[in-house]
C-alpha cells in the first residue's frame, strides 16, 4: 500500500489549524521539530491535565486529503492543516491500516501507526457541524473516527509535500486502529 504526501503542517503554538510549511523535520521518538504537540510524553492540554507523564503516543498526526472531498459534499471547506494535522496524504487508506504500521516517508523519516485521532468539539468550533461529518456510525451502530490516525517517530527525517509513503503492515494478526 502507498500513497504521497499533499501537505505538511506545524504550529509552535498551541492553535486548531497549523500553517503549511515546504517541509518538516521528524525527531526520532519526538514528533515534528519546533511543533507544540511534539515530545516523549503527552502534549495535548487534555491528556497532559489527566496524566502528563504518559507516553506521546500522538507526536504525528496523519489526515486522508480524500476526506475533505468528502465533507466538501456535506458544504464543509476544509484545507490541509485545518483540522491539526502534520501530514495530509493522498492514496493511502490510513484508515485501513492495522495498528503498528510503519509508513515510510520521503528519504528517511518512519512512522509507527498508533491509533485513530478521537475528534474533539474544536472542529465544530472551526466549523459548526463538521464533527458529526467526521465522527459517525456505521451500520452495525458502531462510531467510525474519520479524522485521520496517530503515530510515533521512529526515524526521523524531512518530509516534503509530494514524498512517497510506503505502509509496511506488521506480521501477526490485524489489530484494527483504535483511538489514542
Amino acid at each position: 500500500m502507498s500513497g504521497h504526501v499533499t501537505a505538511v503542517s506545524s504550529n509552535g503554538e498551541y492553535s486548531f489549524t497549523k500553517p503549511n510549511r515546504d517541509s518538516i523535520t521528524l525527531l526520532t521518538g519526538l514528533g515534528v521539530e519546533g511543533d507544540v504537540h511534539a515530545g516523549v510524553t503527552v502534549k495535548h492540554r487534555s491528556r497532559v491535565a489527566q496524566d502528563p507523564t504518559r507516553p506521546n503516543l500522538r507526536q504525528v498526526h496523519l489526515m486522508h486529503e480524500e476526506l475533505f472531498a468528502e465533507v466538501g459534499e456535506g458544504g464543509f471547506k476544509v484545507a490541509p492543516g485545518e483540522l491539526g494535522e502534520n501530514i495530509t496524504t493522498r492514496g493511502i487508506d490510513l484508515l485501513a491500516l492495522p495498528t503498528g504500521t510503519l509508513l515510510r516517508i520521503g528519504d528517511s523519516a518512519v512512522l509507527e501507526v498508533t491509533g485513530l485521532r478521537n475528534p474533539c468539539v474544536q472542529i465544530d468550533r472551526f466549523q459548526d457541524g463538521l464533527l458529526k461529518q467526521v465522527v459517525g456510525r456505521d451500520e452495525a451502530g458502531n462510531i467510525v473516527r474519520k479524522a485521520g490516525i496517530m503515530s510515533v517517530v521512529r526515524e526521523g527525517g524531512v518530509v516534503r509535500p509530494g514524498d512517497t509513503i510506503e505502509a509496511e503492515l506488521p506480521s501477526g494478526p490485524h489489530r484494527p486502529l483504535e483511538k489514542v
